[in-house]
């Protein structure tokens, strides 16, 4: 039984880990590149050119996920409490 709740906690936290990483993981993947793309095409190798617009869409991404974000990891934290006072129990 103990085995199989913490089976369950751990595929859960490795979903909400995508749920709440992938969004903004996929996004500065992208912007990369896109970055590297332009890069490559005018030949200009500024290192702030890469640097800076992920860091600029990583800030407006987690302004925009910022709700979602607290309202899963939260979610998860009543379930993971709540199913450890069930594996405990009250002696």
């Amino acid at each position: 039984m103990v085995e199989e709740a913490l089976a369950q906690a751990l595929r859960e936290a490795l979903w909400v880990t995508l749920q709440v990483m992938g969004p903004p993981l996929i996004a500065v993947l992208v912007v990369g590149l896109a970055v590297s793309l332009v890069q490559a095409l005018t030949q200009v190798q500024e290192a702030t050119l890469a640097f800076l617009p992920k860091l600029m869409v990583c800030g407006l991404l987690m302004l925009l996920l910022g709700p979602f974000t607290v309202s899963a990891m939260r979610g998860w934290t009543e379930t993971l409490f709540d199913r450890a006072v069930e594996i405990g129990g009250v002696r």
